[in-house]
């Protein structure tokens, strides 16, 4: 059995259509909340409603677990997430409850540039997490990644929704200009499914990224493109865009960007351009060539989706 947290973000739901295609048992963990909660459809998946703060529960919910893909956290919620509750004692109590139940590895997704003295909070409590999990009595794999894009992301998604939006101009952060190397979610996807089939990764702690080199300008110029949504990129002081991040966040309702994204572009966070195919002999896909999802379809073309995907359903 395996056992996913954070299984309705869209990387858990992409890891989760590839293990189910491929047969494994699945256990889906789920904070408890009113709302639905947002798992692939057609996947057969069992699910335990459990908080990260739930000692109790999440022994329960690890029974007959042999594995767990950890990526619960809080930094996409912005200025209402608890970090230190979600990510940094939520993490302490799983590897705890992992080690009671005799679990076999936890596979950690973090970030390029975790560091318990890093100044940036997701950062840090990225870095306090995997110390919790070198230090715990559970065999491990932790991958730092860049950002993660692909359909529904907090990356590429979100700002196309921002760019569509704005009026005319659209602010990015003026000075040094950072650079990423964004990552294919199906190319993490696949490097998560090798990790967890292979010894040598036991106890390791792998730095992944994409082939290329972006800065955010170049990202919001690739994705202004593919939209085909123009806007006159305005720089603005990083202190006065986070301040400015943070006001929407407070007064617009599901504000896609979050203050903690703005953090993401305050330093390098690159890796060897090689990485992926080093340690899991995979070539990344090109940015640029896999942003289709980002176009707006037309209500018909949207129509017509849905009926076919009721139909595949139906013939499952």
């Amino acid at each position: 059995m395996i056992l996913i947290t954070g299984a309705t973000g869209f990387i858990g739901r992409a890891l989760i259509r590839q293990l189910s295609s491929i047969g494994y048992p699945l256990r889906a963990l789920i904070r408890p909340s009113p709302r639905t909660p947002k798992l692939p459809k057609g996947v057969p998946v069992e699910v335990a409603v459990v908080s990260l703060a739930d000692t109790r529960g999440l022994r329960a919910a690890m029974r007959d677990v042999e594995t767990i893909f950890h990526f619960a956290s809080a930094e996409n919620q912005g200025a209402r997430g608890d970090l230190q509750t979600a990510d940094i004692q939520g993490t302490k109590n799983l590897v705890e409850a992992a080690a009671d139940a005799g679990v076999d590895r936890i596979v950690y997704l973090s970030h390029l540039g975790a560091a318990r003295a890093s100044a940036y909070p997701a950062f840090k409590a990225k870095g306090i997490a995997e110390e919790s999990i070198r230090n715990g009595k559970v065999p491990y794999t932790i991958i730092r990644t860049s950002l993660v894009y692909g359909p529904e992301d907090h990356f590429t998604t979100n700002l196309a929704k921002l760019i569509r939006a704005s009026v005319g101009v659209f602010p990015i952060p003026s000075g040094k200009r950072t650079v990423v190397q964004p990552v294919w979610v199906e190319d993490l996807v696949t490097c998560l499914l090798w990790a967890i089939q292979k010894e040598e990764t036991l106890n390791q702690v792998y730095e992944i990224g994409g082939n290329e080199f972006f800065t955010l300008p170049e990202i919001i110029q690739i994705i202004m493109d593919t939209t085909r949504k123009r806007r006159y990129l305005l720089p603005l002081s990083p202190i006065t865009l986070r301040g400015l991040t943070l006001f929407l966040e407070s007064v617009v309702p599901n504000f896609p960007i979050s203050s903690l994204f703005v953090d993401y572009f305050a330093v390098n966070r690159t890796t060897a351009v090689d990485s992926m195919s080093r340690y899991f002999g995979l070539m990344p896909a090109r940015f640029s060539y896999r942003l289709d999802y980002l176009i707006k379809k037309r209500w018909y073309q949207r129509l017509w989706d849905s009926i076919k995907e009721r139909v595949n359903l139906g013939r499952r």
